[in-house]
């Protein structure tokens, strides 16, 4: 890990999860429940399609660093041009990505921790700083929070389905590759239900096979797709539904530290055997 690593005092934490899973969901929700649980939050969206912040900013487009540098300098870029407040006063950065077919799109993360760092974004007090990163593949600046040790904690957010588990063993092989030179462990995982056969008891296998434990499981809910067409998070929109109390319960065991650790991926015939047989399907 590098020494100049600029935490500032923040807990940073990281959801690492396969696209379309849920993460960016998760994470803004999860930043709403802790910010309104009396916590200052700055959330960093690094996904290429730059919508981290969305239900945050109640749908407001919010411009992304890629962005901006293309069009400007990025020694010119300061806090005003990159940070918008959100909801519960959340602070909202999206490192973007380039044109399609054009560059790599982790470079948008690498740029934005430079820019957070040299306009001291990070010595701002901040309780939490949360990563929400793309994790269909973990490498170049996709795996910069992790790499470079800038998320101490890591939380994936899985499904019980093979593509869901497979994206996140990955990740976790990226964990313990740089274990020694990082600060970033494993927190948990978060099963976002999507009710596939078994699911549950797919994703505590899973979770047991890397060595963690299932933080929650957070249910299907309607009123989920609701809040997110009004551009709301729904810990804002309906608190007490079913996806809004899982939220807040989940906010307060991220709140008590949970227990790290440096996981024990799986090989491919293992994890394919593992889900076989939590599924009931064994040959």
């Amino acid at each position: 890990m590098r020494t100049t690593t600029p935490k500032g005092g923040s807990r940073q934490i990281a959801f690492y999860g396969k696209g379309g899973i849920g993460k960016s969901t998760v994470a803004a929700n999860l930043s709403a429940a802790l910010a309104l649980r009396g916590h200052s939050l700055l959330q960093v969206g690094c996904d290429p399609k730059a919508d981290s912040c969305r239900l945050l900013l109640h749908g407001r487009p919010h411009p992304s660093i890629l962005g901006l540098s293309a069009c400007r300098p990025a020694a010119d870029l300061g806090i005003d041009d990159i940070v918008q407040k959100g909801f519960a006063g959340v602070q909202c950065i999206e490192t973007g990505g380039p044109e399609p077919g054009v560059g790599c799109a982790g470079r948008g993360i690498i740029l934005a921790i430079e820019i957070m760092t040299r306009l001291g974004i990070y010595r701002a007090g901040y309780d939490y700083v949360v990563y929400d990163v793309l994790g269909d593949v973990v490498c170049g600046g996709f795996a910069v929070p992790i790499r470079e040790g800038y998320a101490d904690e890591v939380y994936l957010v899985v499904s019980g389905e093979f593509m869901s588990l497979y994206a996140a063993n990955n990740i976790t092989r990226a964990i313990q590759r740089h274990a020694r030179r990082s600060s970033t462990r494993l927190a948990g995982i978060i099963g976002n239900l999507r009710n596939t056969t078994r699911e549950r008891e797919i994703i505590e296998a899973f979770a047991r096979a890397l060595g963690t434990k299932v933080l929650a499981f957070i249910p299907r809910d309607g009123a989920v797709q609701d809040a997110e067409r009004r551009g709301m998070t729904i810990v804002e929109k309906d608190p007490a539904s079913a996806f809004g109390r899982c939220i807040q319960e989940l906010a307060a065991c991220i709140e008590d530290k949970p227990e790290t650790c440096i996981p024990s991926p799986l090989d491919d015939v293992a994890l394919n055997e593992l889900i076989l047989k939590a599924s009931g399907s064994e040959r």
